[in-house]
């Protein structure tokens, strides 16, 4: 036998059926998004790395991105993001915008990561941003969409959760503990690093960051002080609008949320599992009011989030939540193939049949009708259309049931009626 070539790894075949679900997140996705007045934009698949390097973090540009040299020798990268894309596309047009933007997208990234469940190397990406306005309640709504979403899909408060922070908030906890401003990036990332380590393992982590253990121990009470939200004015704003917008049963204040790229700036937010059955985030973001100045634009406020399809379709699939129906296939009737010599009526059929917006599946040789018939149930198509030399003497056509077995030959020009009813 000869050996079948393999896909990459990491990346995923989208036969019809997994086709189907990202085809249904995309229309949940778009739904949600135009309905809180979101205009739909996308990016290149590819960007010169110096974009990334800007702003979004030395792991992200040194180990998780697919980077190769073009043939004039620059540096490109397959997107492994969209922000920066976005940042620089609003700086290119910074002063012929109407603020503030509201977009958003969904397509392709790629990250160079060990592939795992729920983590791919090939995935695609929800990114939704508000752009220009420097409020508690941009963030707010940001979070009002993500909820609204998750509502869409049939996942409820006790299935999800999404978790708050304030970078601001975390860097005065850093400051009071005598860690200087210069150590927050690694600082943050250790804390971020909490649940996926043990105890000692962390902690000697922190020792190996320059942590003393007083600062270890000031750093422990502030995860464990769920209560601190309290002392960020944004916070207190971002519930209240929460709470007004009717959301507020979606969200929790975490002071673990660090979020791990270096342009967030304020208010950071994540959605995980609420009973942590499955230990990886749903989507995550906040803040980011600096991104644009970084890329060569002035600086303009925002904030906005992303959401890759791989962990939320597992857990859709795990609380049995994607419906049936969307599986069913697209043509609403098989029009057969009696023989050679009506097989011209059999195709002039389907086009009026197309014409007149019914999707039609028109049977691709001349075989027994059994056959055609167990051809159409396999795929699901309920109708089948037959002219046989009696239909077509008379310009009929035969519209057969196959789920019950029932059958009526009328005049073609009732056909249409006939299936749609």
């Amino acid at each position: 036998m000869k050996t079948i070539i393999q896909s990459l790894k990491g990346t995923r075949d989208f036969y019809p059926e997994v086709m189907a679900v990202r085809n249904w997140l995309y229309r949940a996705i778009a739904d949600v998004s135009t309905s809180f007045g979101y205009q739909e934009y996308d990016g290149p698949f590819l960007e010169s790395i110096e974009l990334y390097a800007a702003k979004s973090g030395e792991e992200l540009v040194k180990e998780q991105s697919f980077v190769f040299p073009d043939r004039g020798g620059d540096l490109i990268t397959l997107r492994p993001e969209l922000t920066p894309s976005l940042a620089r596309m609003v700086a290119q047009r910074q002063r012929q915008l109407i603020y503030p933007l509201r977009w958003w997208s969904f397509g392709p990234f790629w990250r160079y990561e060990r592939p795992q469940k729920g983590r791919t190397r090939e995935f695609f990406q929800w990114n939704a941003d508000l752009i220009g306005v420097d409020s508690p309640e941009a963030d707010a709504e940001m979070i009002a969409l993500i909820a609204a979403f998750f509502q869409k899909i049939g996942l409820s408060p006790e299935d999800v959760v999404i978790l708050v922070n304030n970078r601001q908030l975390l860097d005065t906890q850093l400051i009071a503990a005598g860690i200087p401003p210069a150590n927050n990036p690694v600082v943050s990332r250790w804390i971020d690093r909490r649940d996926k380590l043990s105890l000692t393992d962390w902690t000697t982590y922190a020792a190996e960051i320059g942590l003393s253990p007083a600062q270890i121990t000031a750093m422990q009470a502030m995860l464990a002080n769920f209560d601190l939200w309290r002392q960020s004015e944004d916070l207190v704003r971002l519930f209240d609008a929460a709470q007004a917008l009717g959301i507020t049963s979606y969200m929790r204040y975490d002071p673990g949320i660090v979020r791990g790229l270096d342009y967030y700036t304020g208010t950071v937010f994540e959605a995980q599992e609420a009973r942590g059955d499955f230990r990886r985030s749903i989507l995550g973001g906040g803040r980011y009011d600096n991104l644009l100045a970084d890329v060569g634009g002035e600086t303009l406020p925002a904030t906005g989030y992303a959401m890759g399809d791989v962990v939320i379709t597992l857990i859709l699939e795990s609380k049995s939540l994607i419906p049936a129906d969307i599986f069913a296939n697209p043509a609403q009737v098989l029009v057969t193939v009696f023989d050679q010599e009506r097989l011209p009526a059999s195709l002039a059929l389907a086009t009026r049949l197309r014409q007149a917006g019914i999707n039609v599946n028109l049977y691709p040789e001349i075989a027994k009708l059994p056959k055609q018939f167990k051809f159409a149930d396999r795929l699901g198509i309920r109708l089948a259309a037959i002219i046989g030399p009696d239909e077509a003497a008379q310009g009929l056509v035969t519209l057969k049931n196959l789920t019950n077995g029932s059958q009526q030959t009328l005049p073609v020009d009732q056909l249409h009626a006939a299936i749609l009813k």
